[in-house]
């Protein structure tokens, strides 16, 4: 899975990218399907890709929740914002936790992964920690049947330090699973400078239907559900429920 330099040198600068206030609507969407998903009160949720927390900064109100990321550097960022959540290191196609969980949120860092295999250890990791009756929700950005190519802009001024960015998102091969976003950013430090910086995040894109059987292969109930909120346009949401109670 790659690690583009947000998620790296450029990780203090992320909230500056993507203000947590920014993502209210958001999550309370994710957390309303979250609960209406499951067969059994949803208490603890695991976040897999939670990245800076910004969606935990929301929904920790209402769960007790442990988030994993792959980046150390975007865990730092987290446990500034989220110290009272629960953080650990890891991969999501690997990581084991140990236990289960009464939901498995996946959000967009589910579009790192670009193989199919990848996609499906990814899944195999939330249905082991999603206890039965629960539930697992995957938000990737994109299905193929719904791609566009588009461009959008955006940042926020911080105390001391401001960014603003352009994302330029394209498919180069419509063949495979991948496609690119390319993002321009525009660092203005404490000092007045600024200094522009590309960064491309290679993602992965996948038929519908690939997604629900995998989903089934891996022993989940799986739905497409529609997203409730003002950044969905064009993005798919797919509700896995564990079978039990």
């Amino acid at each position: 899975m790659s690690q583009p330099a947000l998620y790296r040198e450029l990780a203090p600068w992320f909230h500056l990218l993507t203000h947590p206030g920014e993502y209210a609507e958001e999550a309370e969407t994710y957390r309303a399907l979250l609960v209406e998903g499951a067969r059994r009160p949803v208490r603890t949720v695991l976040e897999l890709g939670s990245g800076g927390g910004n969606n935990a900064s929301h929904m920790k109100a209402h769960f007790r929740l442990t988030l994993v990321d792959l980046s150390e550097d975007m865990l730092a960022q987290s446990r500034a914002l989220n110290p009272e959540c629960e953080h650990i290191q890891g991969d999501m196609r690997t990581v084991r936790v140990g236990r289960t969980f009464d939901g498995v949120f996946v959000h967009d860092a589910i579009d790192y992964v670009t193989t199919e295999a990848g996609l499906r250890a990814a899944i195999a990791t939330a249905y082991e920690h999603c206890a039965p009756g629960g539930v697992a929700l995957f938000v990737p950005d994109h299905v193929r049947e719904t791609f566009e190519e588009s461009t959008q802009h955006g940042g926020n001024d911080g105390r001391t330090r401001a960014l603003r960015y352009v994302m330029w998102t394209w498919d180069p091969d419509p063949c495979d699973t991948e496609y690119v976003a390319d993002f321009a950013y525009l660092l203005r430090d404490e000092t007045g400078s600024v200094r522009a910086v590309h960064d491309r995040h290679v993602c992965g894109m996948f038929e519908r239907a690939t997604w629900l059987r995998l989903l089934a292969d891996a022993g989940f109930e799986p739905e497409v559900v529609p997203a409730r909120h003002d950044e969905a346009e064009g993005s798919e949401i797919f509700m896995a429920r564990r079978p039990g109670s």
